[in-house]
């Protein structure tokens, strides 16, 4: 048995971290002609169609249903092919990110590992998704949180009003804990599939399920009272802050594109 494992959820050939508890995952796979030496998320029981608009949960969905976590003792994650939880103890790509020994240390003393929150310092979370994509699916979202997970709804309402998230759909937690988040998730976003209509949107907007959970993630965190671990996110191509900057602000100022 393993005591953690991490999937990387990726859309293309790339470089990948040696150690085995890191495991890439081909998301989408079922919409591409081209085949990687991976493991596929188009297998079993799966969501792979659904990737433009759940992004990476195709991957976390794949996991969970098909077993890929009954082999793991404690502890499971999900990061980006271009994403990791900053560390000290693995090198790659010239970059340090962390090892098996240092989640698992973070892990005795708290119940989740998370992105350092990004703060918007000028907006709420709420004013911040309807000036970057369209506020009638958040809306559509608290309806549904009201009538059917009511005890939920005071916690969304506390982070949309904040001006910190934590972004990416990243984590580590244990399996008991990532099986109940699974459990909670992902009827919310079937549902919404049925609400929403993306129809006319673009190949962005249509990450619209990524975004929402996004936001789900941390209403979950706060409501189920899950003590966490922020940790820096790296990203081994080199965020261009300048270049997301301009666009918050764009966004902020004259509004999403159409």
């Amino acid at each position: 048995m393993n005591e953690v494992k991490i999937i990387i959820a990726t859309h293309k050939a790339y470089q990948f971290p040696l150690e085995r508890y890191y495991q890439p995952i081909y998301v989408g796979s079922d919409l591409r002609n081209d085949k990687l030496d991976i493991l596929s998320d188009n297998t079993g029981d799966n969501i792979s169609i659904k990737n433009p608009s759940f992004c990476e949960l195709t991957a976390l969905y794949w996991a969970w249903k098909n077993h890929f976590f009954d082999d793991v003792d404690y502890y499971i994650g999900l990061v980006h092919y271009r994403r990791y939880f900053k560390g000290k103890e693995i090198s790659f790509n010239g970059i340090k990110i962390a090892s098996d020994n240092e989640l698992i240390s973070h892990l005795k003393n708290y119940d989740c590992i998370v992105p350092k929150k990004r703060n918007y310092y000028i907006e709420t979370i709420y004013s911040h998704y309807k000036n970057a994509h369209f506020i009638k699916d958040i809306e559509i979202t608290r309806e549904l949180i009201a009538e059917k997970h009511s005890s939920y709804l005071p916690y969304f309402d506390i982070v949309m009003n904040g001006k910190k998230l934590h972004l990416y759909n990243m984590f580590v937690m244990n399996k008991e804990n990532t099986q109940a988040y699974c459990e909670w998730l992902f009827p919310i976003l079937f549902e919404l599939e049925n609400k929403i209509d993306i129809t006319s949107y673009d190949i962005y907007q249509k990450r619209v399920f990524g975004f929402i959970a996004e936001r789900l993630f941390n209403i979950w965190i706060l409501r189920n009272n899950i003590s966490i671990k922020e940790v820096n996110v790296v990203n081994i191509e080199r965020e261009n802050w300048g270049k997301k900057i301009f666009h918050f602000l764009k966004r902020k100022l004259i509004g999403k594109s159409k």
